[in-house]
């Protein structure tokens, strides 16, 4: 399949180029697309963050109950997306590991396609198996599912969600979809002069990591391609009508 090699895609609208990320769990938007977050956003797009579930479940730490991993997870988020310049992150706080194809998940997703109005969402691939390699986590699969379908139709959708628009949010059109970590890549984004920046987001996420450098260099070749650059790869679907 023809690869697309780009920094940042160009359109025509005015206004600031913005988009959404839909995350499963804290930590999910820096694995999957931080390098590509920090080159666009030097190149004058906004990010936003939506974070589906609590990553109350995100520990084998038997001192880290939800009610303390909860907290401390939602700041190790905000302080990666910092390092990265997002402009917010907004948290719907779904219990972690029951996530779950629902009508109020998706108006949720909705209400902040609406709200934010993006030219592009980024989510999960929503394969079960990835290349063969590792089964995709069931609230990677949900959250990208629902990212998916209110990006079409239902962000577009007047009826759909009738209560959005009594809260004054009209129908938006996305008009592209990254997807990551997905075995059907047709877009890839040299991330190599700013793999630093990504290394440093996904250290905010301490709770995460026993040993963080033994694990960042395991982790680092997953991106690394054989020229030696570090490769984020998404399916990319533009939305041309």
């Amino acid at each position: 399949m023809t690869q697309e090699n780009a920094e940042a895609t160009n359109h025509d609208e005015e206004g600031p180029k913005r988009a959404l990320v839909v995350a499963a769990h804290p930590d999910d938007a820096e694995f999957g697309s931080s390098g590509t977050v920090t080159l666009w956003s030097r190149d004058g797009w906004e990010f936003y963050y939506l974070i589906c579930t609590d990553g109350s479940k995100g520990t084998e730490n038997p001192d880290l109950p939800p009610h303390k991993l909860t907290p401390l997870r939602r700041q190790e988020q905000r302080a990666a997306a910092k390092v990265l310049g997002v402009r917010d992150v907004f948290f719907l706080d779904n219990v972690d590991g029951e996530l779950t194809y629902t009508r109020e998940f998706l108006r949720d997703v909705v209400r902040h396609i609406r709200m934010l109005k993006p030219y592009a969402v980024f989510t999960h691939d929503t394969t079960q198996v990835i290349r063969d390699a590792f089964i995709n986590h069931p609230d990677h699969r949900c959250a990208g599912t629902v990212a998916i379908d209110a990006v079409y139709p239902m962000a577009r959708n007047r009826p759909s969600f009738p209560e959005l628009l009594e809260e004054g949010l009209e129908p938006h059109k996305v008009k592209e979809l990254y997807l990551w970590a997905t075995g059907d890549s047709n877009f890839e984004v040299d991330i190599t002069d700013v793999i630093d920046i990504k290394v440093m987001a996904l250290k905010q996420h301490t709770s995460q990591f026993e040993n963080f450098e033994e694990s960042a260099g395991r982790f680092l070749e997953r991106f690394k391609n054989d020229d030696g650059r570090y490769i984020e790869r998404f399916r990319r679907i533009q939305l041309s009508f």
